[in-house]
């Protein structure tokens, strides 16, 4: 084999395992991406043998959906009548708990010890204070020259190891036959799930450090294979004993559709009750004070319906990077992280400048932060270096002493809004194209920002104040805390987005293209402006300092209405009648609340159209919202957009959070109470082991085995005519695949015929959901049978 050949085989493999992305920049993302190609069920059955995990609900996890009504008795009996099962649903649970009890768990291996110490000392990103020398060779001539010194490898000199890892794994395989490779490459990749891939995640994103000291899969592969050779140990996967397995799937993914299906029964009720309100002939849109335009996320549509209560206010949905592909330079550190879903390129970079006639204000901010930045250096130095270290930990014990009491007894009273007035103050975000820093961007680009966003969400006229409204969270002592921001910025702060675009829809220039080229004329009296949800806290913050006198009375009366839905909107999300403010508050700065807040949890659907459809009804964090408008959209594009986009990224999200909902250990983080942050960019349980790849058991679990995630595909409803939605998945292969290999669900509010709900299910097919059911008519069954025959002959 060449080593064309062998690096393809290795790619290939590589398949079985996802991208475990960097605690500062955790993107939710689906585990099995690699096995999109294929359907659903085949796809879990080949990853349950690959990587050793459950890749369905436990017994005890339906057993409580069945208890408490959220699955349907007809639905259940039917399925587990097409899987040729006869036993009842009670019987088929009692047979699923029985095949848990006998289950295998399976064993840790010596070599993924080794493996993991090497590749922690490797990969580390600043977090120890002796670097592993020789990185910049990259990792196996790095590992090479120092594995001589490792008594547990038993290497006595340089020449026990090959001088490429290409020969090291010639030299590994040559007592196999090459039709084993694959195999063998597959299961020694997936042996290590959360390191392996960290090392897909830096390979692609091709970060700086991966850039300084670089590492790929051969290199991985060659040092683990001939570790695992000189240890005397085979590198043939093993046989996996299971019992009854087939069975078993069978049946649990039979519970797992019933519990889908009774789920879109709802989700269908809600959306028909919704298109009831929509008046078609009737604008109920009538000068509203102002429009605020939210991220998608699931936890935004609690505060959008409370601050809906409070005022004439219009909000919509529309992804939370706000169309535009930038990396962001922070100003504090210089540090620049991409601000856009992980699937599109970044295009430009945003940078902060100093507000006309605020320079004095500005410099007073730097050496601020100067000054910040270097007491935090000089506190970590003095901790670490052997001099000072005794003396500093006694001189300040008491100090942090009363600190940890402080942060544990009233971390309420501590909060702190930390980005709250201080650089937006004083800076405006500037633009530019990553390949010309020098420069601002095209006037065309500009335009085509602005006019994006107004054709995704349905535009046709403008309130005196609108609002774009990135989101952020605010927790303490969580490596995960990243995870809580916007998804749709690659786990960052939606603020920067969202000044970026209130500032392009702002410019003369701009507003004067969209009325002469493409007939959108914003009206002189309308102002717009960047702001933040604080989704922990429910805060919502106004960068307003631009903002022209003439507006001031509007914000005012907006920053007034923000804390009265602030106020409703934290006792309805935490159950609580008084003080929910101040509780809020303190999960958000309690350093050992391990669940500040839920995140994306429960999130089950995604819903595209006109804000009518969901308006009256509280989701429960359970929806990912996005306008549109298809009368608007007259070729489409809007809509294809959305699909190729949102809805790829939502099923990322939703397919994360179902994988470490059903296997944490394998595709989640494991329990907070043992992490360990490793690297500066991962965490590991206990003192080493295996990366963790997902989110960990708290943002998931109400116990170690009660879930509050309810671990579900993810539905996606659009409000277009049918045919338009068929002409885009035509269009787009990677849409078609992920639908009829049911990665995700998809239905249609057909307005062209009068709002009837169609489900699709392969190849074109839809079947129409009547009154009262969510499964397919009689009539349209027969049709798709019909056809089907026709093919056939």
């Amino acid at each position: 084999m060449n080593h064309r050949q062998l690096h393809d085989t290795i790619l290939e493999a590589s398949k079985a395992v996802g991208k475990t992305w960097p605690l500062y920049a955790f993107v939710t993302s689906n585990p099995l991406s690699g096995y999109e190609g294929s359907h659903f069920e085949k796809a879990v059955k080949q990853a349950s043998e690959n990587l050793g995990a459950r890749v369905f609900p436990k017994a005890s996890v339906y057993k409580d959906a069945w208890n408490s009504g959220e699955i349907n008795r007809d639905v259940i009996r039917t399925l587990l009548r097409e899987q040729g099962s006869k036993r009842t649903p009670e019987e088929s649970l009692e047979f699923l708990e029985a095949s848990e009890a006998i289950q295998i768990s399976p064993k840790s291996s010596s070599i993924d010890k080794l493996t993991s110490k090497w590749l922690a000392a490797f990969l580390d990103e600043g977090l120890s204070e002796w670097d592993m020398p020789n990185r910049e060779l990259g990792f196996f001539r790095a590992w090479r020259r120092l594995a001589i010194y490792d008594q547990e490898l038993g290497f006595k000199t340089l020449n026990d190891i090959p001088e490429s890892p290409e020969l090291a794994i010639e030299m590994a395989l040559s007592r196999y036959k090459e039709e084993d490779y694959l195999s063998i490459f597959t299961a020694q990749l997936a042996a290590l799930p959360g390191w392996v891939g960290y090392i897909n995640y830096r390979s692609e994103a091709n970060t700086a450090w991966q850039k300084a000291y670089p590492i790929n899969l051969t290199e991985y592969l060659a040092v683990r294979l001939w570790i695992t050779i000189k240890q005397n140990l085979s590198i043939r996967p093993e046989p996996k004993i299971v019992h009854d397995q087939l069975s078993v799937l069978k049946i649990q993914y039979a519970w797992l559709k019933a519990w889908e299906q009774s789920w879109q029964k709802k989700l269908t009720d809600i959306v028909r009750e919704g298109s009831r309100h929509i008046d078609k002939n009737v604008d109920d849109r009538n000068a509203p004070a102002a429009q605020m335009v939210f991220c998608i996320d699931t936890r935004s549509e609690c505060i959008r319906r409370h601050i809906e209560a409070k005022g004439p206010y219009e909000t919509f949905g529309y992804a939370g990077f706000f169309g535009i592909a930038m990396d962001y330079e922070n100003l504090n550190d210089g540090i620049s992280r991409k601000s856009c879903p992980p699937i599109l390129d970044s295009a430009y970079k945003t940078v902060e400048i100093g507000q006309p006639g605020k320079q004095t204000e500005l410099a007073d901010y730097k050496k601020y932060m100067d000054l910040k930045t270097f007491s935090k250096y000089f506190l970590k130095r003095m901790k670490h270096i052997l001099p000072s270290a005794f003396g500093y930990v006694e001189g300040s014990g008491l100090f942090y002493g009363l600190s940890m009491i402080a942060r544990t007894a009233i971390p309420g009273l501590l909060y702190k809004r930390k980005w709250k007035g201080s650089l937006e103050a004083v800076c405006e975000p500037d633009l530019h194209k990553h390949s010309e820093p020098d420069s601002g961007i095209p006037l065309e680009d500009k335009v085509a920002i602005v006019k994006t966003a107004f054709d995704l969400m349905g535009w046709d006229q403008f309130a005196p104040v609108v609002l774009f409204v990135g989101h952020r969270a605010h927790t303490a002592n969580n490596p995960y805390g990243s995870s809580l921001d916007c998804g749709a910025c690659a786990a960052s702060p939606g603020r920067h987005n969202a000044r970026m675009l209130a500032k392009l829809a702002n410019m003369k220039v701009v507003r004067e293209a969209l009325a002469h080229v493409h007939g959108i004329h914003i009206p002189e009296q309308t102002i717009f402006v960047g702001a933040e949800h604080n989704t922990t806290t429910d805060e919502v913050d106004l960068f307003d300092a631009q903002v022209p006198a003439s507006h001031k009375k509007r914000i005012e009366k907006i920053k007034a209405d923000f804390l009265k839905a602030q106020q409703t909107a934290t006792q309805e999300r935490l159950g609580v009648e008084k003080n929910s403010v101040r509780l809020a508050f303190k999960k958000a700065n309690n350093w050992s609340d391990t669940r500040p807040e839920w995140g994306l949890a429960k999130n089950a659907a995604f819903i595209i159209g006109p804000r009518n459809l969901t308006k009256k009804t509280p989701l429960d964090g359970r929806c990912f919202l996005h306008s549109y408008d298809w009368e608007m959209d007259n070729t489409g594009a809007a809509l294809e957009a959305i699909m190729k986009g949102p809805m790829v990224v939502t099923q990322w999200i939703n397919n994360q959070y179902y994988f470490a909902s059903v296997d944490n250990e394998v595709f989640g983080g494991g329990s907070k109470i043992i992490h360990n942050i490793t690297g500066n960019f991962g965490v590991v349980q206990g003192n080493g082991g295996d990366l963790k790849m997902g989110l960990p058991l708290e943002s998931l679990h109400l116990s170690d085995e009660s879930l509050y995630h309810k671990p579900l595909r993810l539905t996606v409803v659009i409000a277009a005519p049918r045919e338009r939605v068929n002409t885009i998945i035509l269009n787009n292969s990677d849409i078609k695949n992920l639908i009829d290999n049911e990665w995700i669900y998809l239905m249609v509010v057909d307005p062209i015929q009068n709002d009837r709900m169609e489900l699709y299910w392969k190849n074109m097919n839809w079947s129409v959901l009547s009154e009262g059911n969510n499964a397919p008519s009689i009539k349209t069954e027969r049709v798709i049978q019909e056809v089907a025959e026709d093919v056939l002959v």
